[in-house]
């Protein structure tokens, strides 16, 4: 295990500790009813939290104080459980494992996983406009916002979500057009926007935003193709959820259509691309680059 690597877990494990005690403190369990309990037990059930440590990381390559991004991170974070409870759901993808866990319509049932979804949902735009430091432009907070909201919605995730369930259940042919639809839309747009609602909530020039921008949606799209790579020769205990449901649904993945090695290729190329679009920031971007690399080589 080389330097870099250590350097990484370690500066991972330090903002997932950050990131964890903040969703914490956002989401208290509130009253009699259910549904603060099972927001919570998915949101705090673990991840990566991949998506809010880019949008730190890019704070931090801007010199912009990660306070001033912890709301718009953790919101991101609340839309991406939003999407995994209801991505589990017997009408989505019928998964009963998520993060190693029972996935939270097993523990409350169906109708609460559905309510607890669409109330993050709604409480993550109420975060940032609640918990963003007023030292934040307040035209900037809207931007980003706008940018968080066209991610997350029928432009964005929900959209490549629908294509992915369209394409399942017609049993049409795939080509490489709609698999990279559905990635770009369904995964890559969140991570897109955790880069790009930072660099806008730090006043970066269109430039800097430009750069941040394809270097997003490079990783974006590698971090999917390795997705679906890990769902063919991954391990349950690894990943924390089921593995091969992708090719027993008929997904539109990268390895259907272009086999392990050619996709694990075209994995390498996208991080490549990512880690070049970096260069105008010189050293700064160190970080950035050591998640693009560590996407590569992940096992979960």
């Amino acid at each position: 295990m080389d330097d870099n690597f250590l350097r990484l877990e370690k500066y991972l494990a330090d903002k997932k500790e950050v990131i964890d005690k903040h969703l914490d403190k956002y989401i208290q369990v509130k009253g009699p009813s259910k549904i603060w309990e099972s927001m919570k037990y998915s949101v705090m059930a673990g991840g990566k939290r991949l998506r809010p440590v880019l949008s730190l990381t890019t704070a931090e390559l801007l010199d912009f104080p990660i306070e001033n991004v912890l709301p718009i991170a953790c919101a991101i974070e609340m839309i991406h459980t939003q999407s995994l409870i209801h991505d589990d759901l017997p009408g989505m993808d019928n998964d009963n494992l998520r993060r190693g866990k029972p996935t939270n319509h097993v523990i409350f049932g169906e109708a609460m996983a559905i309510i607890a979804g669409d109330a993050l949902f709604a409480q993550a735009f109420n975060l940032i406009i609640r918990e963003t430091p007023k030292s934040v432009k307040p035209e900037n907070i809207l931007k980003a916002i706008y940018d968080l909201s066209i991610a997350a919605g029928a432009e964005g995730m929900c959209g490549g979500q629908a294509m992915d369930i369209t394409i399942e259940k017609s049993n049409e042919e795939i080509d490489s057009a709609i698999v990279q639809y559905i990635h770009t839309h369904k995964t890559g747009a969140m991570l897109r926007t955790s880069v790009r609602s930072a660099a806008i909530m730090a006043d970066a020039n269109p430039e800097k935003i430009k750069a941040l921008t394809s270097y997003a949606e490079n990783i974006g799209l590698a971090f999917q193709i390795v997705d679906d790579v890990l769902d063919v020769v991954g391990l349950t205990e690894d990943l924390g959820k089921t593995i091969g449901k992708d090719q027993k649904s008929n997904k539109a993945t990268y390895p259907r259509l272009y086999g392990i090695t050619e996709s694990m290729n075209m994995a390498e190329n996208h991080v490549n691309r990512g880690i070049n679009d970096l260069l105008i920031f010189g050293d700064k971007a160190e970080y950035l680059i050591l998640l693009a690399e560590y996407i590569l080589k992940r096992k979960s």
